[in-house]
């Protein structure tokens, strides 16, 4: 028999979803969207509830849906829309993602296997033109160069929201996209694959979005997932859950679940050299030569930078930043999970006045001025004691990283204060900052390569695009198959 051919099946659907994104954001995705290669209808799904982002789909040709209420957050909004919009295939992508114009012939084939639930690509940024942004988007990719690919071979591989093709009737068989948690993605993946499922893991860029570039957007971002995650670990440990998971599954989504512990790990070693200086605590021997030292730990360092140069391409002090200053978002996430405490929704590159970066890192403030008071009291005691320890410096080099965190805080909030003329030079002062921590070149975003890519592939075939009509959410008429 034949094997199937997934372009002769049913309706195809580019859902964007879009909640308060800027305008331009929304239209350069939306355009692409509509210039995808292959018969489908492009959606723009709005929980703003902007008339403007209602003008602009009638404008491109997209099809518009509003829905009343807001329950469910981003899974509410595409649960509404998949009850009006009717196919088989339905790609979601985030209003800041572009897609690229063989996003749909790249994906569609693996779903000739009818088990394949969806297939996920990427995230890839090119907005990386300043310290958050780069540190953001550079923390990403270890996870999609190497994890995600590592979990085909487990049936492990999950959505991440954006970016993602699914089957209409595996989300119909588990009743719609997961709605009680702000990590809808991970939990939809979990069921489906617990029905039986598989997902599908390709590791190609067919879409560009915009990574966090403020404090407040990457703090955000960090405490939705880390919630999402630290929810399943105790509501639904994959290790104890009675879902049909294979034991695979179940070690994948156990990592996934613990993966931001990590996090909060940093934030407790930082506290380890005040404990010798103050109280006179070792937690390590101090007696050890230095080749010992070398043979116990050398291994474990080296092989971090190792790994660093392999998938970054060299050590990203963005990163090690991050990750140091990172602590108090997932001891938050923690504490929401075990209080109960719902988190507003939110979403990366909202329009809407910036709040100072100060007001989301408090406690990183007030971790700075502990530790530059310990590095100081460390100093004067070795001064008295005419000896250099190891914990002054490591108490320093604490000190040090928070500092470089603080310091992109206040050029931030430098930026917010002046604006306009200010910009070009406080991104000038990031990216020299960038450079003097041995930073990559940064990219400019690529949604205009993206869209030079379209307009070139204009002349195709007729037939082999449609540009969908405007239609409201009290309308429900089926695509073309």
């Amino acid at each position: 028999m034949a094997a199937k051919d997934p372009w002769a099946c049913g309706g195809r659907h580019i859902l964007i979803t879009v909640y308060g994104e800027p305008l331009d954001v929304i239209r350069r995705t939306a355009e692409a969207a509509v210039a995808v290669r292959g018969r489908h209808w492009t959606w723009i799904l709005d929980d703003g509830r902007s008339d403007e982002v209602q003008a602009l789909a009638r404008e491109l040709g997209c099809r518009y849906v509003r829905r009343l209420s807001g329950g469910g957050a981003k899974a509410g909004n595409l649960n509404h829309a998949l009850s009006v919009a009717k196919g088989e295939f339905f790609l979601i992508l985030d209003a800041d993602f572009v897609p690229l114009p063989g996003i749909l012939e790249q994906t569609l084939p693996f779903f000739d296997d009818a088990t394949v639930a969806f297939v996920q690509t990427p995230q890839t940024y090119g907005n990386l033109h300043n310290f958050i942004a780069r540190g953001a988007g550079y923390m990403q990719s270890m996870f999609y160069r190497f994890v995600q690919p590592g979990r085909n071979a487990f049936n492990a591989a999950f959505c991440v929201g954006t970016n993602v093709v699914f089957r209409r009737a595996a989300v119909d068989d588990i009743g719609g996209i997961y709605t009680d948690s702000k990590s809808e993605d991970v939990w939809t993946s979990m069921i489906l694959h617990g029905r039986g499922w598989r997902s599908v893991f390709l590791p190609e860029t067919l879409a560009i979005g915009d990574a966090p570039d403020t404090i407040e957007g990457y703090s955000k971002q960090q405490l939705r997932w880390a919630t999402g995650g630290f929810e399943i670990l105790l509501t639904s440990n994959p290790l104890l859950t009675r879902r049909r998971l294979s034991v695979d599954q179940r070690l994948m989504y156990f990592v996934t679940a613990t993966h931001y512990l990590t996090g909060i790990a940093p934030g407790l070693l930082l506290f380890v050299p005040a404990l010798e200086i103050f109280f006179d605590l070792r937690p390590v021997s101090l007696g050890i030569g230095i080749g010992q030292w070398f043979l116990a730990y050398a291994g474990f360092y080296v092989l971090q930078v190792v790994l660093a140069f392999f998938t970054l391409g060299s050590f990203r002090w963005e990163v090690l930043t991050l990750a140091s200053a990172s602590f108090p978002i997932y001891f938050k996430a923690l504490g929401n999970v075990l209080i109960g405490r719902d988190q507003a929704w939110s979403v990366t590159g909202a329009a809407k006045q910036a709040a100072s970066p100060f007001n989301f890192i408090i406690p990183q403030v007030l971790t700075f001025v502990l530790l530059a008071a310990t590095t100081a009291v460390g100093v004067w005691r070795d001064i008295l004691n005419s000896t250099m320890t190891i914990a002054t410096v490591w108490c320093g080099l604490n000190t040090f990283v928070l500092g470089v965190f603080l310091v992109v805080a206040l050029i931030e909030r430098h930026v917010q204060r002046n604006g306009g003329a200010d910009v070009k030079a406080m991104d000038a002062k990031s990216l020299a900052l960038g450079e003097m921590l041995a930073a990559p070149e940064p990219r400019t975003t690529p949604h205009t390569l993206v869209l030079a890519q379209v307009h070139s592939e204009a002349e195709l075939p007729a037939g082999q695009r449609v540009r969908t009509r405007p239609v409201t959410a009290s309308r429900s008429e089926e695509s073309p198959s």
